[in-house]
């Protein structure tokens, strides 16, 4: 085995080891500090302490221990490790989903973002979260099938009535099934003068997923491509993750054609439901 895996693995088997490396990045420690943050036995912390003396990484200063530089880089990199598996965990099963198509996107943008699925019992927590959004929100901006399921185009549409800013452009097929959805309601919000609808014909991943940009967040709505069902909603407020995405969608609207009542009343494809 490459000793520096095996350098992982030392650290990683041991919940002693990984909590003094934790404890000692925020500060120097004595003995008894250190068995009062992880737990350990009096003989236990003094193998963890001997090992990470024996390689460099911590040095005592009468009572107290501290991680040396080459410590603190250890102690860091593992942090970072132990994130970014973190973050690995919590879109497993979601990656299949995530665009691959907009330029700029990487996992890392969505780190600390909020899940949600759709549950066997209760397949409705996607699309409440994104309602949630629409309802703190007083402008939006998007492209794709965010917003394609009935109980979101009603909350999208009642909020741009009561005056919430909207600027959305639609694959065309989806435009024609969300008019055909509710024609009145949809040409009353599309009539307010805070909301602009265009129509692309190529977005990028539109078989995969859209996304929706809130004042302080932004999400990703991921769907199938084939039924174009729900698979799960993910949201962040990391600034980064919505500076990506405002420029995706800002590259995508200027190529975009307003949506003119051809668009609106264009036939629907029989693989596309109404929603």
């Amino acid at each position: 085995m490459d000793s520096s895996v095996e350098d992982i693995e030392f650290i990683a088997s041991s919940k002693h080891r990984v909590g003094v490396l934790d404890a000692l990045a925020d500060g120097g420690c004595d003995r008894d500090d250190l068995r009062s943050a992880t737990g350990a036995s009096s003989p236990t912390m003094g193998r963890v302490l001997s090992a990470f003396e024996e390689r460099r990484w911590i040095e005592r200063s009468g009572p107290t221990y501290e991680l040396t530089p080459l410590g603190e880089y250890v102690a860091d990199r593992f942090a970072q490790l132990r994130e970014a598996m973190d973050t690995e965990q919590k879109l497993r099963d979601v990656w299949r989903w995530l665009p691959r198509e907009m330029e700029g996107f990487s996992v890392e943008l969505f780190a600390d973002a909020v899940v949600a699925y759709p549950g066997p019992g209760y397949p409705y927590e996607p699309v409440e979260r994104v309602i949630d959004l629409v309802d703190e929100s007083e402008w939006m901006c998007g492209f794709g099938a965010t917003v394609f399921k009935s109980i979101a185009n009603e909350a999208i549409c009642l909020e741009v009535i009561d005056g919430m800013g909207f600027e959305y452009v639609y694959p065309p097929e989806i435009l024609a099934a969300t008019v055909a959805w509710d024609p009145d309601m949809v040409e009353n919000a599309a009539a307010q003068d805070h909301c602009t609808v265009w129509v692309h014909d190529d977005l990028p991943d539109k078989k995969r997923c859209g996304f929706g940009i809130f004042e302080h967040r932004v999400g990703i709505c991921c769907h199938d491509a084939e039924s174009r069902a729900l698979q799960a909603w993910i949201d962040t407020d990391a600034p980064d993750a919505r500076e990506w995405a405002l420029s995706v969608f800002e590259r995508y609207r200027d190529e975009a054609r307003p949506a003119d009542e051809d668009a609106m009343t264009a036939p629907i494809p029989e693989e596309i439901t109404i929603p």
